[in-house]
């Protein structure tokens, strides 16, 4: 294990200097496909353009340890405390349907409260919540605006690519690869189509017995990390539903999620992972996963999520926004990718405006589930 870290600077980022021509394109995209969604996907109401598929919203609360090594206890880690949080869980994947259709990427959004300090959003700056949101998958597959903009297109057709067979996703990947044939070959993008590929082999877990990384990389305090969440083994032990067969009914992932909350509470290790150089954990390649026999992951808290019946829960998190700017400038988002991942708050606006819903950052758990 290093005692070398790299420390934060400004300096460490690389951002293309045309990335607002992009962020207008990226916003527009995602602003059409969240005002299509009501009749797109047959929900009569509009959805999230990634992230579709609630598969549960449940109470939680996080407790940051007292006993953490100086680097990791940084910024919000280090302040010993416990917090009231709520998670939600969800299908990766843009669309609704069955979960065999939707694939094995899943999310793991938090929303931590009473979190003091100005966030990097623009709603609500002064807000005491303070978001994490993770996949269960270690990397992200886009580093750049320009990659993005063909991929969340790719994506956002990758059920009618898949429905074609193999014919379907050689030509998903030849288009990824080569941004739709707009690309150079030089800038043909290898690494995103890699990880693509990566992120599709995805085992197929229980939602609770997965591990969950921001992907890219964030500010910690003096330093820089990637963060994760990962299921504690005592709870793994107890696990109810140790394997998943996703052709036994269209919900799979929801109905264990529900099983398992309702028999017992259920415990993820908070955990971060310091960067080293910037060559084996790079800051600007999301593509990349940080080597753990480098830098391996350290405990910083514990996420508890107490017994409980979320069954009368999946459509309470219809309201609510999580965005990888809303934390304090201690923990701020890096690299160009992170950067294009500030406009999910521009169509979550655009989604709760048309569903009649609140902007307003909840005060507490309480608000959102009973």
């Amino acid at each position: 294990m290093s005692s070398d870290f790299v420390r934060y600077s400004p300096e460490i980022e690389t951002i293309d200097p045309n990335i607002e021509e992009y962020m207008v394109k990226i916003i527009d995209f995602w602003e059409k496909a969240v005002r299509e969604s009501p009749t797109r996907e047959g929900a009569g109401h509009a959805l999230r353009g990634a992230h579709a598929k609630t598969l549960g919203v449940v109470k939680a609360d996080v407790e940051i340890y007292s006993d953490v090594p100086a680097p990791y206890a940084q910024g919000i880690y280090g302040v010993p405390g416990r917090h009231g949080a709520l998670i939600r869980f969800s299908s990766a994947n843009n669309h609704l349907g069955p979960d065999a259709q939707l694939g094995p990427v899943l999310g793991f959004a938090i929303k931590i409260f009473d979190i003091d300090g100005t966030k990097l959003v623009d709603d609500e700056p002064e807000s005491t919540t303070f978001d994490l949101v993770l996949k269960n998958n270690p990397t992200f597959v886009a580093n750049t605006a320009r990659h993005y903009l063909v991929l969340q297109e790719v994506g956002n057709d990758s059920l009618k690519y898949l429905a074609r067979g193999k014919e379907g996703f050689r030509e998903l990947l030849t288009d990824l690869l080569t941004g739709k044939g707009t690309f150079e070959q030089s800038d043909w993008a290898w690494e995103e189509m890699f990880a693509f590929v990566k992120a599709a082999q995805t085992p197929i877990r229980n939602p609770l017995l997965s591990t969950y990384w921001t992907m890219a990389a964030v500010r910690h305090g003096d330093y820089v990390a990637k963060v994760r969440v990962a299921p504690d083994p005592e709870s793994v032990e107890h696990a109810i539903h140790r394997e998943l067969d996703l052709s036994s009914g269209p919900d799979v992932f929801g109905p264990a999620l529900v099983d398992e909350l309702r028999a017992r509470a259920f415990d993820f290790d908070l955990q971060v992972q310091l960067c080293t150089d910037l060559e084996t954990t790079p800051v600007n390649d999301a593509t990349v996963e940080w080597p753990e026999p480098l830098s391996p992951f350290v405990t910083v808290g514990r996420v508890h999520i107490p017994q409980q019946d979320i069954s009368a829960n999946f459509d309470k998190g219809d309201a609510l926004a999580f965005n990888q700017w809303r934390v304090t400038a201690e923990h701020r988002p890096l690299g160009e990718i992170m950067q294009v991942r500030r406009i999910y708050s521009a169509s979550a606006k655009v989604r709760r405006t048309l569903n009649h819903q609140p902007q307003a950052e909840p005060r507490s758990a309480d608000e959102v589930v009973a």
